[in-house]
């Protein structure tokens, strides 16, 4: 179901997120949203660097990014979240970005053990949060949760990949190809079509998703692309939890809408789809904060 017009479909269309979703400025995402504070935790893998954002009195939000992706990728959603009475962190994964010091021992692989550990570390040095997994890191927000169900409030799965086993298989186009591919080789494509600007993003981001791989670890995203060829299904334990969980994607995302909507049902979740792609934390963050703050509220009565 779709919490912006409580029905299945595209939410989020005549009304007023949406209207400032259509009117977003460019943005120069290597500053941070006034009031942001920086700092970094020891996770198991080694220091992760972390961006809060907001009165650690307030109900936590921790904001997880993906595969090639970074913190600055929630610097819109997050002051809607801290103005609605939340307080915000996220945290670069290991080998990613400002964490790219973290990550396995000497000759070993970034895996779903590793980067779970340093999520699951980083929820229990706070407490308990509504969490959000974007991209890849749905699958480990998905992990975490079956594993350690005391320490989620509520669940977002943001444009994550909607089928266990090889997740690329459904990806329009060119699903078919990620048969043929090894996890260096569809790194190698993906990172191909993020600085060749398949996403048709504006110079700013362009520009700063360009120098943010200067700083991360090529081995983190091929062993990433290649965990993502073997995703475990925990869609049955996650609906058996019975938390909140909203699942939200764009109408022109990876991977087509239908998929997202069977994931969805899958987990007994809520499905927003948005009028964007795969990056709504982006292009449609208005909408994205409303149908957190609806899930956050609904846990909270």
């Amino acid at each position: 179901m779709s919490i912006g017009e409580r029905r299945p479909g595209v939410s989020g269309g005549d009304d007023e997120a949406a209207r400032l979703d259509a009117v977003l400025p460019e943005i120069d995402w290597s500053v941070a949203p006034v009031g942001a504070t920086f700092s970094t935790f020891r996770a198991p893998s080694g220091e992760l660097a972390v961006v809060a954002l907001g009165d650690p009195a307030d109900p936590r939000v921790v904001l997880v990014p993906g595969a090639t992706g970074s913190k600055e990728d929630f610097y819109l959603l997050a002051p809607i979240l801290v103005a609605a009475g939340y307080y915000v962190q996220s945290y670069d994964l290991a080998g990613q970005y400002e964490s790219a010091s973290a990550g396995p021992a000497a000759g070993g692989h970034y895996t779903y053990d590793l980067l779970v550990a340093d999520l699951v570390a980083f929820l229990r040095d706070g407490g308990p949060a509504h969490v959000l997994g974007y991209s890849f890191a749905g699958i480990l927000a998905e992990l975490a949760l079956v594993a350690h169900p005391e320490l989620f409030l509520t669940l977002t799965l943001l444009t994550s990949p909607p089928e266990p086993g090889q997740a690329f298989r459904g990806v329009r186009t060119i699903g078919w190809l990620s048969w043929f591919l090894n996890g260096r080789q569809g790194a190698g494509l993906m990172i191909w079509g993020i600085v060749t600007n398949k996403n048709k993003v504006g110079p700013a981001r362009l520009a700063f998703v360009r120098e943010r791989f200067a700083l991360t670890r090529r081995s983190s995203v091929d062993d990433i692309v290649g965990l993502m060829k073997h995703v475990p299904d925990v869609r049955d334990r996650v609906a058996a939890i019975g938390l909140p969980v909203l699942v939200a994607t764009g109408d022109h995302d990876l991977w087509p809408t239908h998929l997202h909507a069977a994931n969805a049902q899958a987990l007994g979740a809520r499905l927003a789809v948005y009028r964007t792609g795969h990056s709504p934390c982006e292009t449609a963050p208005n909408q994205l904060g409303r149908d957190m703050i609806a899930l956050f509220r609904s846990a909270e009565r």
